[in-house]
């Protein structure tokens, strides 16, 4: 029992190691919230269990082009007539007793090409469903991507609040302590003291905000939602810069849609083919081995061959008409391709020369910040040498906390622009 109980324990603590393999021990980076939220039940889960159920019809349709077998047994009990027991009542019967017990094999040669219509039909659901997958799991990557940055985005606006208030509040002290020695007037203290309202009222704002994103990004893989995230940091690590545009013809045509778009084109031709099997004709074969007698009687054993063949001929309009519908249908889904190869390369050079107009806006708004605390700076030096006003110090806090806040969302809409730029270039 005692060894029973140690190989137990050294089991689960092997799997509770395991799991803290996999688990992050870190702050969560990118890969490892989209790693989480692939691991939990989300669309993609469900985009996997559609194509097997699709995956099924294939097996189905193929099956379809293979004999199929069955076992009949029975007994066909035939009243006698009435002026003679001895005679059977109904004459397609072959007795007042008869007993079967036939194997029968059938198989459809498919001249007309329906059940091979169905197997290509069913072969592009299931390629559809594999593309619907591959949609899936891009999506979500890229939704839990924008509300990586977004959570990210707001700690970084909630910190620069912060510190904006604590400067202000620190000028605030600063300013009464000069107006109780007479060296500042009380607008001053009243300047700074609105200042220093304005900025927790922002901060409030800012971490509510915070809060708001960080559930949403937790939402993608628990429901745990109202515990706190440790996330790495994205604004301290080297952005990557901008690539490129891609050689002719445009990188959107590696887009996935275009895999779903011909998936689908497939599929109306596999119709159309279905459709045109109804004006040829379809020939099969049946065989049956067995007894079929009046007595069940091993000797009186046999077998039978049939040869049908079915020749359609007043269901043409029906089956042109269903031709006719396939067709529309392949025209339909080519003017589709036509539209969406329009659409995905506006998208994809729009992206493009987003990414490159918000990575030349990155340093301009560096810039904006490096001049703002200098601002701030020569301000305070001004006030407390008495050649500013404080005035002058609660604008340079203000212009500091907005070209802060205004460089951490031009690097986080970079950052998405790479994103979307990644979706556009079928990556």
């Amino acid at each position: 029992m005692r060894t029973v109980m140690l190989k137990l324990v050294g089991f689960m603590g092997a799997v509770v190691a395991g799991a803290l393999a996999q688990s992050p021990t870190g702050p969560l980076t990118l890969q490892d919230c989209i790693r989480l939220a692939e691991s939990a039940p989300s669309s993609v889960t469900v985009a996997r269990q559609e194509r097997e159920i699709v995956a099924r019809d294939v097996n189905q349709a193929r099956a379809e082009l293979l004999p199929q077998s069955r076992l009949l047994n029975g007994i066909i009990y035939n009243s006698p007539l009435l002026y003679n027991r001895e005679a059977f009542s109904f004459l397609p019967l072959n007795g007042i007793r008869e007993y079967s017990s036939l194997l029968t094999v059938n198989q459809e040669l498919d001249t007309s090409g329906r059940l091979r219509a169905g197997l290509a039909k069913a072969r592009a659901a299931q390629d559809a469903a594999a593309t619907s997958v591959a949609l899936a799991q891009r999506d979500l990557k890229r939704a839990v991507t924008a509300a990586y940055y977004r959570a990210a985005l707001a700690r970084r606006m909630a910190q620069t609040v912060e510190e904006a208030l604590a400067e202000s509040r620190a000028f605030e002290k600063r300013t009464r302590l000069l107006f109780e020695s007479g060296e500042a007037a009380q607008a001053d203290v009243v300047k700074a003291s609105a200042q220093v309202a304005v900025f927790e009222q922002a901060l409030n704002v800012a971490r509510l905000e915070a809060t708001l994103a960080s559930q949403e990004l937790a939402s993608f893989w628990t429901r745990e939602v109202a515990s706190p995230l440790s996330l790495a940091d994205p604004f301290e690590q080297p952005l990557p810069p901008p690539e490129a545009a891609g050689p002719s013809p445009g990188p959107f045509l590696k887009r996935l849609e275009f895999n779903l778009l011909e998936a689908q084109r497939r599929g109306a031709q596999a119709d159309l083919r279905r459709a045109r099997s109804g004006l040829l004709p379809q020939l099969g074969l049946t065989f049956q081995y067995g007894i079929d007698s009046t007595a069940v009687r091993i000797r009186d054993r046999g077998y039978a061959a049939f040869v049908n063949l079915t020749i359609p001929l007043f269901d043409w309009n029906k089956a042109r008409s269903a031709m006719e519908q396939a067709r529309l249908r392949t025209r339909q889904i080519e003017s589709v391709r036509t539209i969406t190869e329009r659409t995905f390369s506006k998208e994809y050079e729009s992206a493009l020369a987003r990414v490159k107009q918000l990575f030349d806006q990155i340093a301009s708004t560096r810039h904006q910040v490096e001049l703002a605390q200098e601002d701030l700076r020569l301000s305070r030096i001004r006030y407390e040498g008495g050649e500013g006003s404080a005035l002058d110090v609660v604008t340079a806090q203000t212009q500091l906390a907005q070209a802060r806040g205004n460089f951490y969302t031009v690097v986080a809409s970079y950052l998405n622009a790479k994103a979307d730029l990644e979706v556009a270039s079928g990556r």
